[in-house]
């Protein structure tokens, strides 16, 4: 360990502050060998492919033709813009999470730098982002679902039972399904999970692939012009609706304690997913539209099945688009759930949320009461409701999240200069405060009734912090070290 890591601020300033010790915080993890039970299984590659999975769903198969609508044939800029914005946060995790290879993510990097108070409101908006986005993309799978069996057989389920009481159903049973089968295959192992996440990645950016190749064979320059039809305003409108195709990267970081070489394969994996993912939204915007045009692609909710469908001048581009779906949507539920399950094992580990989900079986390697808990706390809301009034406070509450990783960069290189990191921040300092200006301006343009809601979220999740998890913290409470001495629960 660095020099500087080794000789942490007084003792004084860290209890007032209850600030964790990068050097705690590894020892805890496990640092570069096995993690508080876990094994290191995902190399490069399946951690890629999980990011991928985390990333590419709705945004592209059901996202693109709202961008399309506010943007025009410049949807394409709104893409790279939102990449842009993405890129300042995903330099500061991949410098943190290169730094702190845990599996707490945002919640770990947060305690390591602005203190348990601010680390725990981090965590609580996380069950709120990942919660809430599990449960409205589980939703969106059974539409898929559905769209997928009109296809092959020419029925579909019953609206009892794909829809919740709000859209005129009973319970959303696909969605239930969709949400178990994660749960199940994570407890098998990480090892299956990654490889099945890896699969579905590959095959669903296979389907983008050559949903490519069909556009492009229709390709017409004139259906680009006018390029920007509703001007700057539209490319930034576009861009902030683009935004939120690109939400996921932040879940690699959760694979800390889990990933082989993780100091390394963290930064790469953060860099190649974002590249990769933009090249291939830019590719099926600029596809879409130069076969049909703007105005056929915009505000069609199956856009990519409308123009491989156009194109073939068959049938068949609803059933491949919406198996793509399908795969993709079921990857993104996988990916999310098992962040999550691993940011409430860290708040466990800590002593702020109770003992059982930090508990690891000793015979798959994995949280299995954690998952099983997470599962059903998700499928509850997934099996019946919609969940749009909750879309903008599940995205204030990201961006709030990562402007305080754009924060925790700087406090850690001021705090512990020395602390080995391989990957640097570049352009720093101006990369994470640029960071924070794009995630509080993109959360000012939420409106103020988010706001309020937001506000009251937080005063929720502060309550619940001085109730129950200030005074049982590990970090201070002595009762609580000694817990942490003995030997750890086991057992799913």
């Amino acid at each position: 360990m660095s020099p500087a890591s080794s000789t942490p601020p007084s003792p004084s300033r860290r209890a007032v502050a209850r600030i964790k010790s990068p050097d705690l915080l590894l020892a805890e993890a496990g640092g570069d060998l096995e993690g508080h039970g876990l094994r290191r299984t995902m190399g490069l590659f399946q951690l890629v492919c999980f990011g991928v999975g985390a990333i590419v769903g709705t945004g592209i198969f059901v996202g693109l033709s709202d961008s399309v609508a506010e943007a025009g044939p410049a949807v394409v800029i709104s893409f790279v813009l939102a990449a842009i914005t993405c890129i300042f946060t995903a330099f500061s995790f991949a410098e943190l999470g290169g730094a702190l290879p845990v599996s707490g993510s945002s919640y770990s990097f947060a305690y390591a730098t602005l203190g348990e108070r601010v680390a725990f409101l981090v965590g609580w908006c996380l069950l709120l982002e990942y919660g809430v986005s599990v449960s409205a993309v589980a939703v969106g799978w059974s539409q898929y679902v559905n769209e997928l069996l009109d296809s092959l057989i020419g029925r579909d389920l019953p609206t009892a039972l794909s829809s919740g009481p709000g859209d005129g159903g009973v319970i959303n049973l696909p969605a239930v399904v969709v949400v178990m089968m994660a749960a199940a295959l994570l407890v098998r192992g990480v090892r299956e999970s990654a490889g099945a996440t890896a699969a579905m990645a590959v095959l669903k950016i296979g389907i983008l692939v050559a949903f490519c190749a069909i556009a492009f064979t229709a390709f017409k320059d004139g259906h680009l012009s006018p390029f920007a039809p509703h001007g700057t305003a539209g490319v930034t409108a576009g861009a902030s609706v683009a935004f939120f195709s690109y939400i996921g990267f932040d879940a690699i970081t959760t694979a800390g304690e889990e990933v082989k070489n993780p100091r390394r394969n963290i930064p790469v994996a953060i860099m190649i997913c974002i590249g990769l993912v933009t090249l291939l939204y830019c590719a099926v915007a600029l596809g879409a539209i130069g076969a049909l045009g703007a105005d056929a692609v915009g505000d069609k909710p199956a856009a990519l099945s409308l123009v491989v469908d156009e194109v073939t001048e068959s049938g068949a581009g609803g059933g491949i688009i919406a198996f793509g779906a399908v795969v993709a949507i079921a990857s993104v539920v996988l990916a999310v759930m098992y962040g999550q399950t691993r940011i409430l094992m860290s708040m466990s580990r800590d002593g702020l949320i109770p003992r059982v989900f930090e508990r690891v079986s000793p015979k798959t390697r994995t949280p299995v009461a954690n998952t099983w808990i997470v599962a059903v706390v998700f499928a509850v809301p997934a099996a019946f409701s919609s969940l749009d009034v909750v879309v903008n406070l599940t995205t204030i509450g990201t961006l709030a999240v990562m402007a305080v990783v754009n924060v925790a960069v700087i406090a850690l290189r001021r705090r512990d200069p020395e602390l080995k990191r391989s990957f640097r921040v570049p352009f720093y300092p101006v990369s994470p405060i640029l960071g924070v200006g794009f995630c509080l301006y993109l959360m000012y343009g939420t409106g103020w009734t988010t706001w309020a809601q937001f506000v009251v979220f937080l005063a929720a999740g502060a309550l619940v912090y001085a109730v129950y998890g200030r005074s049982r913290s590990r970090l201070v409470s002595p009762r609580a070290r000694r817990d942490r001495a003995a030997p750890g629960p086991t057992g799913g």
